[in-house]
């Protein structure tokens, strides 16, 4: 028998219409927001291509903010799309092997951007309880 190999990228053109966050789309001092289906990561894109991170993993390890790169996303595999850095349905990969939960929704806000720069900062776990409520009441 054969084995099939199919490569993320193959899987991705079968389904047609992908909304992805490409390493290429970023810019230094692009902030990144990527809600999971448990965590919130927060993303700094950093001068010489590395990324600053806190939040979910990081922030329960008492590591935050960590800079490392990005591997890339995965559907939990070993299959990888390594010029992503976030995409809806799948897990994002950081440089250190970390893989979150399947990413629900991502957000880009531009270096230029200054609207956001009068707040102040926050937990990831104060914001997550914000968007989503406690996590006790939904388990």
């Amino acid at each position: 028998m054969i084995a099939r190999v199919r490569t993320v990228d193959a899987i991705l053109q079968q389904v047609g219409r992908f909304e992805a966050l490409r390493k290429g789309d970023l810019q230094r001092g692009d902030r990144v927001l990527v809600s999971t289906e448990n965590s919130l990561y927060r993303i700094h894109v950093e001068e010489d291509g590395s990324y600053s991170i806190s939040g979910g993993w990081f922030d329960r390890n008492g590591l935050s903010p960590a800079t490392t790169s990005i591997a890339g996303c995965t559907w939990g595999g070993t299959a990888i799309k390594r010029d992503l850095v976030a995409a809806r349905g799948l897990r994002l990969e950081f440089g250190n092997r970390v893989v979150t939960s399947t990413i629900r929704e991502v957000r880009v806000i531009r270096k230029n951007e200054e609207s956001l720069a009068f707040l102040p900062p926050a937990l990831a776990s104060v914001l997550f309880r914000v968007c989503y409520g406690d996590p006790a009441v939904h388990s």
